[in-house]
């Protein structure tokens, strides 16, 4: 069967491809053959910048169009010439080779690929091509789903709720507050994977220049490198590399995906919590159903389908950054079969935040009934109590107020006003008792 949203065997490829198809840019095999082509030739007109040859003003046009129009027609050339030579950097270089030519560029073409071994190509093309996909795509999209949070936050700040810790009621906060616990913790993240360095490798077969060298005793290359990898392509150049590049950097991108994923876990489960405690209805709309079998049904699925494709990114990013910085002596080969794998994760982030985004926008508030909880446990006041009275030196108030509620199935308004009646205090002190209620008892938080 040829390959349709039907036949495919990933939902990457298949259910879910329109909300993925965008990343073709950076982790297809297109992409990387694109990116490769890219610094190969960046490369090539760089040895030229510092005169090590001389390129032909056509020569360098040329080659300048084939970066910018790179077209799968002219991948699929490059497939093809893989096909004979087996090595998918070589074919890459065959086909810039026979640019050249095309151009009538014909001494000049032994400098594609000078000195350089395939890890130079596919550990600079790899993270530029990440670092792309991270600045232009995925932060962005974090932070549009973390500014939509916001304004949920900044519309409910004034919202009272009964908090629960241990699934108990607690002291009563703002449903506002709550959101912003994950406002704050998303923007910690974005922050922490900011400063992370898109590191490259670039030296040769074993990381020493060794060929360059050789060739040219009285060139720095270490500068030489430098300056292409940090200067022309905005990666940061490691400078003691076996083969190929460290992977740490990109083993530390991977991890911060996985916190933050983690922190959208737990907001889908809190959101779906709050969904079925029937704190928030979900908008419906005309034909859908929420069961094959129960008409009544709107399920939070949105929010579970998030969940599920954060949970199988996180178990692709813990692979991937736990396997990258391990390479036998000076390489293995396993690292390149696994990097093939590196859009995958990203590809289910992006499903979930469509997911979250779309739940998000379903979310009907039900007041109502956040009012009804607050009034139906008027226990959680108890701790406001105590404390005054232990700023009064009242004796054991923590005691009094655990003996009147701790384990009562129901502790109502009327039972708080009559133990306050019953208290040894002043009457300014009752009074200030009594004016404590379960919806104003919520505490403060920085302004937002």
């Amino acid at each position: 069967m040829e390959l349709t949203q039907l036949t495919a065997i990933s939902p990457v490829d298949g259910r879910y491809r329109k909300q993925a198809a965008f990343l073709d840019d950076y982790f297809s095999e297109f992409a990387l053959i694109k990116y490769r082509v890219l610094i190969e030739i960046e490369y090539f007109l760089f040895l030229a910048d510092k005169k090590i040859f001389k390129l032909s003003a056509k020569g360098r046009q040329h080659l300048q169009q084939v970066a910018a129009n790179f077209s799968l027609d002219d991948a699929q050339q490059i497939k093809q010439i893989e096909s004979v030579t087996n090595h998918d950097v070589k074919a890459v270089e065959y086909f810039l080779k026979e640019q050249l030519q095309k151009a009538g560029v014909t001494t000049e073409t032994e400098w594609i690929h000078f000195g350089l071994t395939s890890q130079d190509i596919n550990n600079t093309s790899i993270p530029l091509s990440w670092k792309h996909c991270m600045e232009q795509e995925l932060l962005p999209g974090l932070v549009n789903l973390q500014q939509s949070l916001r304004q949920l936050a900044t519309q409910w700040k004034d919202i009272s709720m009964l908090a629960r810790t241990h699934g108990q009621p607690a002291s009563p906060t703002k449903l506002g507050k709550e959101i912003m616990v994950f406002v704050e913790r998303l923007e910690n993240q974005v922050q922490l994977f900011s400063y992370i360095p898109y590191a490259a490798k670039f030296g040769g077969a074993t990381g020493n220049f060794n060929a360059h060298k050789v060739a040219f005793p009285k060139k720095d290359w270490v500068a030489l490198g430098n300056e292409f990898v940090e200067d022309r392509l905005g990666l940061q150049r490691m400078q003691f590399t076996t083969q190929i590049e460290h992977y740490d950097n990109l083993a530390a991108h991977l991890d911060t995906l996985k916190r933050i994923n983690n922190i959208l876990i737990d907001l889908c489960r809190d959101i779906w919590t709050y969904i079925s405690m029937d704190y928030f209805k979900q908008k419906t709309k005309k034909g859908e159903v929420g069961s094959s079998a129960m008409p009544h049904k709107v399920n939070p699925i949105d929010f579970e389908n998030a969940e599920g494709n954060l949970g199988v990114a996180n178990a692709l990013l813990e692979h991937l950054a736990a396997k990258l910085p391990v390479s036998r002596l000076q390489r293995d080969l396993t690292d390149s079969t696994v990097l093939r794998n590196l859009g995958v994760p990203v590809a289910h982030i992006f499903i979930a935040f469509r997911s979250i985004e779309k739940g998000l926008g379903k979310l009907v508030l039900n007041e109502a009934k956040l009012k009804d909880d607050l009034e139906n446990n008027w226990a959680v006041v108890a701790e406001a109590i105590q404390t005054i009275l232990r700023r009064e030196n009242y004796p054991k108030p923590y005691e009094a107020l655990k003996d009147l509620t701790r384990g009562k199935s129901a502790i109502t308004k009327a039972d708080i006003h009559t133990f306050i009646a019953g208290l040894k205090v002043s009457a300014e002190v009752k009074k200030e008792l009594k004016a404590i209620t379960p919806h104003n008892y919520t505490g403060i938080s920085p302004v937002y």
